[in-house]
């Protein structure tokens, strides 16, 4: 790779007195995704994707999200927060990138052959990722919505948005708490 310059709801999270591990997070997400009840009462848009805050697992924050068919959420990641999400109901797919990101310091990358991974995520499959994650997430269905449940720890501090033209990465947007509550 070559370098140029709402309201929370509630769900049940154990007290911790240390910060989440990834582990954690995943057994958080897993846990969520299986409330029926809670997974039900996820408003659905037809066109758009729809969420509500939760309140995540030792003062972290977690997300339920709805996801319409043919929607995504485009190259992004997640700062210095690590994560996990865990698809509840219908199929989401997972493009990411195996390799770390500089943090700082560059606007477009040159990304080697090889980086590219992809996960198809069917209903209570998840998984859990390190600090400054890249990825995408989709969901390709022609007529079905999807749901999935995401948490973080510390809360998201901002989110960078990446365009993606073959193996050419930029920095496009980044974006903070209050553009997304």
């Amino acid at each position: 790779m070559s370098v140029s310059p709402a309201a929370p709801a509630s769900v049940s999270a154990p007290a911790s007195a240390s910060a989440p591990t990834q582990a954690e997070l995943l057994d958080f997400v897993r846990r969520t995704a299986a409330d029926a009840d809670l997974i039900a009462s996820l408003p659905l848009d037809p066109e758009g994707r729809t969420w509500v805050r939760l309140d995540g697992p030792g003062g972290g924050e977690a997300w339920l999200i709805g996801w319409p068919p043919g929607t995504g959420t485009g190259w992004h990641d997640h700062a210095d927060s690590v994560g996990a999400f865990m698809t509840a109901s219908g199929e989401l797919k997972e493009n990411a990138l195996a390799v770390r990101l500089p943090t700082d310091g560059w606007t477009t990358l040159e990304l080697t052959e090889g980086v590219d991974r992809e996960r198809r995520l069917t209903a209570r499959q998840g998984r859990a990722f390190g600090r400054h994650h890249v990825h995408e997430v989709l969901n390709e269905s022609m007529d079905r919505h999807a749901i999935s449940v995401h948490a973080y720890y510390p809360p998201l501090p901002r989110i960078r948005r990446y365009s993606r033209t073959g193996q050419t990465l930029r920095l496009e947007q980044v974006e903070r708490p209050e553009d997304w509550q």
